[in-house]
């Protein structure tokens, strides 16, 4: 069974930066996704990662986040820079094959 755990959220101004984790257990080698949801909207895609480190961004967020997976701690990361207004939202890790979620960690952009 997939577990995927988040951490790292919090309070940033604009033009901050934070990175989240994604704690995962579980995983055969299934590829991760990071999504996010805002307020009153759908949640979205952001960013995923292959086993083997392909990587994909959605186009708000490409050129300022990246996502990595530390294997040897089987760690997902997601770095966020230049952070803006439009970021805040509830950031969820999600294993593909399995379609699990994890609970969410809160990301705020605000001055």
């Amino acid at each position: 069974q997939v577990q995927l755990v988040e951490s790292g959220g919090g309070l940033v101004p604009p033009g901050g930066s934070l990175r989240l984790s994604c704690a995962v257990s579980g995983n055969t080698g299934n590829a991760i996704s990071w999504y996010r949801q805002a307020p009153g909207n759908q949640r979205e895609y952001v960013a995923g990662i292959s086993t083997v480190g392909n990587t994909g961004y959605s186009r708000p967020v490409k050129g300022r986040f990246t996502i990595s997976w530390d294997n040897a701690s089987n760690m997902v990361y997601l770095e966020m820079n230049n952070l803006k207004l439009e970021d805040t939202a509830v950031y969820y890790c999600h294993d593909i094959k399995s379609d699990s979620w994890g609970q969410g960690t809160q990301v705020t952009v605000s001055s």
